[in-house]
């Protein structure tokens, strides 16, 4: 398995949340991500981590070992 890069992380984010900006960084294994969208307005921040685990789906915990996310609306 390829670990993922946080240049991955980043384009899958940005490709798949219309309008995100995303900043990631990570070793490999633990990513920290960044991601401000119009999307989030008017989501609560659990609604909003939502949104971007669900671009991982299943990799995260396994693949992704941990991601922590920060979100903001744009």
């Amino acid at each position: 398995m390829i670990a993922p890069t946080p240049d991955e992380l980043k384009e899958r984010i940005e490709s798949t949340i219309p309008g995100a900006q995303a900043e990631v960084t990570g070793d490999g294994r633990h990513f920290s991500a960044l991601v401000v969208s119009e999307r989030f307005a008017g989501l609560s921040r659990l609604a909003q981590h939502r949104l971007v685990y669900d671009v991982f789906g299943s990799e995260v915990g396994d693949r992704i070992h941990a991601l922590s996310i920060r979100t903001k609306p744009e």
